[in-house]
């Protein structure tokens, strides 16, 4: 997407006027927002971390609900959204928010769970190529998982495990020291796994760029998308990535713990010679229920399914993609680009050299996410900012994470918490 340009402008009543031509305004009503005690809205920044309950989720899980208690077994079949069938009921939808097509998604598992079957498929070490690249900073349960799938296959994480680090004095990364990187260790790589945002500084990586990278030198590539999917337009299916997976509970809007997506690229569709676990339901589904016949994987991502889905979540990731559907990845993004922009404008007004924002500054390098980095902080500022009814996110040991997101969040909102974070800095 081309770069947005806006005139912005201090005070409130620019804000306002923002909001009033958004297109998209009124989907902030069909969400559940946090209220204080006199019933005001709080404002919501941590969309990052657990996006907002869509009203209508309620009724798609009541309706589940409903069906069980009418018809019990029965429901597999005869629910008003059949239970056999309830992953499929999401597969399209969810293709479109990622950019994939529809055989390379399946909604299964949670997200680290889904990245462990991945590597079992994909990470495939040799005697020499065995190592796996990751960045410095990743989220605690990529780097995790990387360290115990090399433990399992023999290898010691000390020598096997490869970083992606910043530049001395730096918070980014940057794709040329990937490269340099590759060039001298390829042949001993087999595996990159790169969060396609970086949860703690909002980066967005060039996701065609590094499978592009990786490739060249015979290595696998996946992306942990758990803070892109919903928020930027990765593009996966075109950007060549082998696989990757992604849970829906931040800007999906899908309930605390809930289901995870996976993609694997097409070109590994029909490799039935790859290496998986396997379960029920990533059998042939005609012959499923025969009971008795040898495995026959499917084809496509739902080849790495493992059991039957469980409908309740699913149901509460219906509802929001339902949302995404009739409003557009499009659309969102290009609100977000905008609202972003706006809080970094506020936010590089107020006068004090104790913050900066360790995001990009390019609005093709981020989502929605700003990353305040202050200076001489601790927790309490994080705190204070939750006594002011400013929900936010404390990342150790300086950052405050915020998000605005589009579905949801306004203008008005990303002024009054700049306003409120203004005034506790002066203090």
């Amino acid at each position: 997407m081309s770069q947005i340009s806006i005139a912005y402008e201090t005070g409130l009543a620019f804000a306002e006027k923002m909001d009033a031509n958004d297109p998209l305004k009124d989907y902030r009503y069909q969400f559940h927002i946090p209220k204080d005690k006199n019933g005001e809205d709080w404002l919501y920044f941590t969309g990052n971390s657990l996006g907002l309950q869509p009203k209508i989720t309620q009724q798609y899980i009541q309706q589940e609900l409903d069906d069980w208690a009418n018809l019990g077994v029965e429901g597999h079949f005869e629910a008003r959204n059949p239970w056999m069938p309830y992953h499929e009921f999401l597969t399209e939808s969810m293709a479109k928010v990622v950019g994939a097509k529809p055989i390379e998604v399946v909604v299964m598992n949670t997200l680290t769970t889904n990245l462990h079957l991945l590597m079992v498929s994909f990470y495939r070490p040799a005697k020499i190529k065995h190592k796996i690249l990751i960045e410095s900073d990743a989220f605690p349960s990529d780097r995790y998982a990387v360290e115990s799938q090399l433990r399992f296959h023999g290898f010691d994480p000390e020598d096997s495990l490869i970083e992606w680090k910043p530049r001395a004095g730096e918070e980014l990364l940057h794709l040329e020291d990937l490269e340099a990187i590759l060039e001298k260790q390829g042949n001993e790589i087999a595996l990159l796994l790169i969060g396609g945002v970086n949860y703690y500084t909002g980066q967005y990586f060039d996701l065609k760029r590094i499978a592009e990278l990786g490739h060249e030198k015979g290595c696998m590539v996946g992306i942990d998308l758990a803070h892109g999917a919903g928020n930027i337009v990765p593009d996966l299916h075109r950007s060549g990535v082998d696989f990757a997976a992604w849970c829906t509970y931040k800007y999906l809007n899908s309930g605390p713990g809930s289901l995870a997506g996976l993609f694997v690229h097409e070109r590994h569709a029909h490799a039935k010679d790859i290496p998986r676990f396997a379960g029920w339901w990533n059998h042939n589904a005609t012959t499923r229920f025969n009971m008795r016949q040898p495995f026959d994987v499917m084809a496509g991502a739902e080849g790495w399914q493992l059991s039957n889905p469980p409908i309740l979540s699913m149901a509460a990731i219906r509802a929001s993609l339902d949302l995404f559907n009739e409003v557009g990845m499009e659309a969102l993004r290009k609100k977000s680009v905008k609202l972003t922009g706006y809080f970094e404008f506020l936010i590089h007004q107020i006068d004090t050299d104790r913050i900066k924002i360790i995001t990009p500054a390019n609005p093709e390098e981020r989502g929605c996410q700003l990353s305040i980095q202050v200076k001489n902080a601790d927790k309490s500022l994080h705190k204070k900012l939750h006594n002011a009814h400013v929900i936010t996110d404390w990342r150790e040991p300086d950052v405050i994470r915020c998000a605005p997101v589009p579905f949801y969040n306004s203008f008005s909102d990303v002024y009054k918490m700049v306003e409120i974070l203004k005034a506790l800095l002066n203090e």
